[in-house]
């Protein structure tokens, strides 16, 4: 898995308070029911975020990233995959996710991402963010288009996907381990020639020697590294608000 079991994400560069946060259900419109973590700023920034998980689904990690995000300024929801094949129940450390990673497709994580994204309507502009697997899920959706503003993907692990829709897409960012070994850089290569060949810009950043989960608050070394990625992602999602 992308994180360690007592990983938790960083703080952003600038903290505001946080006027909410709950766990939900949403309804995808296949009438998936699903658990979600929905987190509103005291002050909103006028842009909205859907948070796509690792494999691990809506684990701890991924609710206190919700709470980040609202404390940059983000109206958000984190999803979780599973509600189709296992429910409502909790993702914390001991949910055995694999049997559930190897039944979800990219047409399941639309569904549920559509159904956050019009939770959030009246939000501002949304974007995605995606770890690992939903690091990939996040650029698909937003190649493809869906609505969204935009979408980012740290460490995104290709195999999870398909090349990118034939249109172009929202723009798309991407935030890399230089040490990550989850995806070769030639099939990076190959992405980006397909995101070209769609004419969907993209913009990439590359972190020299940051390992496959560098985004933990708990790695000291790779703590500018994420303040780096938090800086970029409020500056692209500013730009294509």
């Amino acid at each position: 898995m992308c994180h360690s079991t007592d990983s938790r994400p960083p703080a952003p560069p600038v903290q505001g308070k946080v006027a909410s946060q709950e766990q939900i259900e949403l309804t995808a419109a296949d009438g998936n029911r699903f658990l979600a973590y929905r987190a509103e700023p005291e002050q909103p920034n006028g842009r909205a975020m859907v948070i796509l998980p690792d494999i691990r689904g809506l684990h701890p990690y991924y609710r206190d990233l919700a709470v980040r995000f609202a404390e940059a300024g983000f109206r958000t929801i984190a999803i979780d995959y599973f509600g189709r094949t296992a429910g409502t129940g909790d993702r914390s450390d001991d949910f055995a996710f694999m049997p559930h990673v190897e039944q979800l497709t990219s047409d399941h994580v639309r569904a549920d991402a559509k159904a956050a994204t019009e939770a959030l309507a009246g939000a501002g502009p949304v974007f995605t963010v995606g770890f690992c697997l939903g690091g990939a899920q996040s650029l698909r959706q937003a190649a493809e288009g869906n609505g969204l503003a935009g979408g980012i993907g740290f460490y995104p692990t290709l195999r999870f996907v398909d090349e990118p829709a034939s249109g172009p897409g929202a723009p798309i960012l991407m935030l890399m381990g230089g040490a990550d070994t989850a995806t070769k850089p030639e099939q990076f290569a190959a992405y980006e020639a397909a995101l070209d060949r769609a004419g969907t810009p993209y913009e990439k950043h590359v972190y020299k020697g940051a390992p496959h989960s560098f985004f933990d608050r708990s790695y000291g070394e790779w703590a500018e590294v994420c303040q780096d990625a938090w800086r970029q992602i409020l500056d692209f999602t500013e730009r294509h608000a």
